[in-house]
């Protein structure tokens, strides 16, 4: 996902894990629990990206339904 600032594209840019149909940001970790940054981190991209609907999964549990935080914009 690019930068772009008073319609200056930027060449760094944010590395969003996976983007499905351009509607929902599917952001992937391997982490023992969610923090306030990796909720911060999609919510980033949801407003950067004019998205609605963005996925935090940890795939680090023993059972992926535990792993999922739903995040919406």
């Amino acid at each position: 996902m690019p930068i772009v600032y008073k319609e200056v594209k930027l060449d760094h840019g944010y590395r969003i894990d996976l983007l499905v149909e351009e509607k929902v940001v599917i952001e992937i970790k391997t982490v023992d629990a969610f923090n306030d940054v990796h909720t911060a981190q999609v919510l980033t991209y949801l407003n950067l990206g004019n998205y609605k609907l963005g996925l935090l999964l940890n795939f680090q549990t023993t059972m992926l339904k535990n792993g999922i935080k739903r995040i919406i914009n």
